[in-house]
Order: C-alpha cells, then sequence, then structure tokens
C-alpha cells in the first residue's frame, strides 16, 4: 500500500468519524434543547391557564385589519372570507389584496365586496409579491394592528381576542405568531404534517422564546403592531420569506414576539412530495437569506439573544450539508474500498430514535391541551425522521444555495402553492 493510499484511507476514516459524531449528536442536543425549554415555557406560562374554556376579556377593543394576501385563490377565497365573517371580535376590517392572479380570484372577490361592509380589496394587475401586497394593504388599514393570513387559511373565531391581550398588555410587543393546523389529513404526508405542526414547530418555539429569540413567525396567522411595523419599514420586498425577515427585523430593533398557542388558524398544506419539495426548499432558501443579511448582530452585545438563534440555524444547515457529504464518502468509499467511521449507525439510530419518540411524546402531551385527537397521530411521527430528515437536508443544501444564486435586485414574488388534497 502507498504512501497517499494510506493517507486518504487514513484521512476518509477520520472525516467520517468526525461527520458521524456531529450528524448523530447535534440532533441529540437540540432534541433535549427543545424538550426541557418547551417544558420549561409551559409550567412557567401556560399551565396556569391551559384550561381556560374561553378567551380572556378587553379593557377596549381596537380597530384590527385582517389582511389576506392573494395569488390564485379561487378554490378557496369565498370560503376563506366567509368565515371571516365569524370572528369573535367586535371592531375589524378585512383587506383581500388580489396579487395579480390569473384565475378568477379577482372577480370573485368583487362581488364578495358588494355582499360585506366590512371587505375591502386592493387589486394588483401584476404580481408583485407578497410582501408588496402586504405593505400597500398596511398603507391603506384602519388598524393600528394587523393580522396577516394566508389566502387558504381559516381563522378561529376567537383568534384575535388571545392575540390582542399580548399587545394591551405590553407596549413593546411587536408581533404575535399563532399556531397553524393542518386541514389536510388523509395522506401519509398530511398526517406527518399534523404532527410537525401540532406538536414539533410549536415546541420549537417554545423553546426558543425561553433561550434567546423566535426564529420565525408564522406566515400563515400572524398579528403585528403597526407602529413596530412601521419603525422596520415594513415588509422586505427582495427576501423569499418575508415572515423570516420581518421577524428578524423586528427583534433586531429589540421588539418583542410572542408565541399564543390558543390562536389557532386551520391551513392546508402539500401532500405531494414535489408539492413538499417546493415549499421546503423555499423555507431553507429564506432562512438562508437571512444567515446572508443579518451577520452584523454579531457587532453589537445588545443583539446577543439574536446570536444564538444565528448560531443555531447556521448549526442546523452545516448539519444538511454534513449529512449529504456523508452519503457521497459512502458511496465513494464503497468504490473505492475506504474505510468509513459509520460502523456504530445503528446503536446511534435507536438511541436517536428513542429521544425523538420521547420528544414527540412530551410535544403532542402539551399540543393536545389546546387541540384534541393529536394521539392518534403519534404513529405517524415515528417515520418523522426517516421520512423528512433526507427532505430536509436536500433541500436545505439546495435553498441554501439558491439563496446565494438569486438576484437580490429583483421582487420576490410568488406562485400558487400545492395546497393537498
Amino acid at each position: 500500500m502507498n504512501f497517499i493510499t494510506l493517507f486518504f484511507q487514513e484521512f476518509f476514516l477520520l472525516l467520517s468519524d468526525t461527520l458521524s459524531a456531529f450528524i448523530y449528536f447535534y440532533p441529540f442536543f437540540m432534541s433535549y434543547i427543545w424538550i426541557s425549554g418547551a417544558l420549561y415555557y409551559y409550567y412557567k406560562w401556560e399551565k396556569k391557564e391551559i384550561n381556560m374554556t374561553s378567551p380572556p376579556s378587553l379593557d377596549e377593543y381596537p380597530m384590527v385589519s385582517i389582511v389576506i394576501p392573494c395569488y390564485n385563490e379561487e378554490e378557496h377565497i369565498s370560503e376563506i372570507i366567509e368565515h371571516m365573517h365569524l370572528i369573535n371580535y367586535p371592531n375589524y376590517e378585512i383587506i383581500a389584496v388580489n396579487d395579480g392572479s390569473k384565475d378568477k380570484t379577482a372577480e370573485i372577490l368583487r362581488d364578495l365586496m358588494k355582499k360585506s361592509d366590512k371587505l375591502r380589496v386592493i387589486d394588483f394587475i401584476k404580481n408583485q409579491g407578497k410582501a408588496t401586497g402586504l405593505n400597500m394593504a398596511a398603507m391603506v388599514s384602519k388598524g393600528e394592528y394587523l393580522i396577516c393570513i394566508d389566502g387558504d387559511s381559516i381563522l378561529e373565531p376567537d383568534a384575535i381576542l388571545w392575540m390582542m391581550r399580548h399587545f394591551l398588555d405590553n407596549p413593546r410587543v411587536g408581533a404575535i405568531t399563532g399556531k397553524p393546523k393542518i386541514r389536510n389529513r388523509s395522506s401519509i404526508l398530511g398526517k406527518l404534517q399534523v404532527g410537525e405542526f401540532s406538536a414539533i414547530i410549536g415546541m420549537i418555539k417554545r423553546a426558543q422564546s425561553i433561550y434567546g429569540k423566535i426564529f420565525a413567525v408564522s406566515g400563515v396567522v400572524t398579528a403585528f403592531r403597526k407602529a413596530a411595523l412601521h419603525d422596520v419599514g415594513y415588509w422586505s420586498t427582495d427576501t423569499i420569506t418575508e415572515d423570516i425577515d420581518i421577524c428578524w427585523r423586528l427583534q433586531i430593533r429589540h421588539w418583542s414576539i410572542k408565541f399564543e398557542p390558543h390562536a389557532m388558524c386551520w391551513i392546508l398544506m402539500p401532500e405531494t412530495v414535489k408539492g413538499l419539495w417546493k415549499q421546503r426548499v423555499r423555507w431553507a432558501q429564506g432562512g438562508a437569506e437571512v444567515l446572508f443579511k443579518y451577520p452584523h448582530i454579531f457587532d453589537y452585545k445588545r443583539q446577543r439573544r439574536m446570536w444564538l438563534v444565528y448560531i443555531e440555524y447556521l448549526a442546523s444547515i452545516t448539519w444538511a450539508f454534513s449529512i449529504i457529504l456523508a452519503i457521497v464518502m459512502w458511496i465513494g468509499g464503497e468504490v473505492f474500498s475506504f474505510p468509513l467511521g459509520f460502523n456504530n449507525a445503528s446503536v446511534y439510530g435507536v438511541m436517536l430514535g428513542l429521544t425523538f419518540m420521547t420528544q414527540f411524546l412530551i410535544s403532542l402531551y402539551i399540543s393536545s391541551r389546546y387541540e384534541k385527537g393529536l394521539g392518534k397521530f403519534y404513529y405517524w411521527l415515528i417515520w418523522y425522521p426517516i421520512a423528512y430528515w433526507i427532505i430536509i437536508a436536500t433541500t436545505s443544501v439546495v435553498g441554501f444555495i439558491k439563496a446565494i444564486k438569486r438576484d437580490k435586485t429583483q421582487n420576490a414574488v410568488w406562485e400558487s402553492p400545492d395546497r393537498g388534497v
């Protein structure tokens, strides 16, 4: 065996040992971070009001503007507007933004506006992007508080009351992110996403609220104080995910963001692999754009609570690249007969599986206080790491590359997502 071959074998062995340690122990570490943070959040704030059967009464009911950006929503928009009129709040308006839809969305909205004194419509001839639509709605809104939902989202009647209590209690609260609930639950992907949204994402938001700041508000149901939006210049039109970007801009300016699990909104999610892929690539690209846009936070000690969010997301991208590299190395090792340090994968897999099942069990227990019947989805969450890890890893890598290549001088426009079955 010559020196060069020996060198590459030792190098591959060292690299594979390092990769395997990071790939297996990073999820371990983060799982216990999420678990401990969520449990602390739950027992500190949530448990005392977990059994509240009705929303709190408010001292005042300021005007709220519900903003609904729409692009090719002819199948859903009538249902959504109809449910908006069932809102349990005495002082609100509805602003629907038709962002250059190519279907009958504009026509349907105009007809609906004739029947409702609460509905106003902004009609763009050309697709300007969701951020532009939100900015225009904010400019013409009558309310000092905005609740932004998607064009296929059904807001729970009491959601506004649960959100407004935070704004009225604390003038430094700039936004309230609510809790999405999956409407389409018939397919395997639908069932997996029920567990993901109802349990895992809520657990992460609770833990982030304890350890630092929230990485992203939910684009499908978030309330904003207009004064806070004005302070940060409203939504950026140069980012692919306006919800992640506005979350960072608000927190960098020291506005507080709260998670309100009672403020629920029913949404439709992709039920095809293609649709899920496109959605997760977009999310990953938006997260990567944040890393490129806000590295200056490390120049300021006052931003130190944002440092943890930045570092954690950077670590998650590194983890995604590590998985892809490990797969490539495994294939290369098989072809060139190089020794690799992945021998304990089965043992680590069992330990990791048990850890995740514990995490899912705890997160479902907390979330079941708000949403009944989640226990039946526990079985499907067994497949979550297997089904999603490869998707998450590959979409993170692809989204990162797309974020590097995207022309930041162009407005980020959108297209109709996969709404599922």
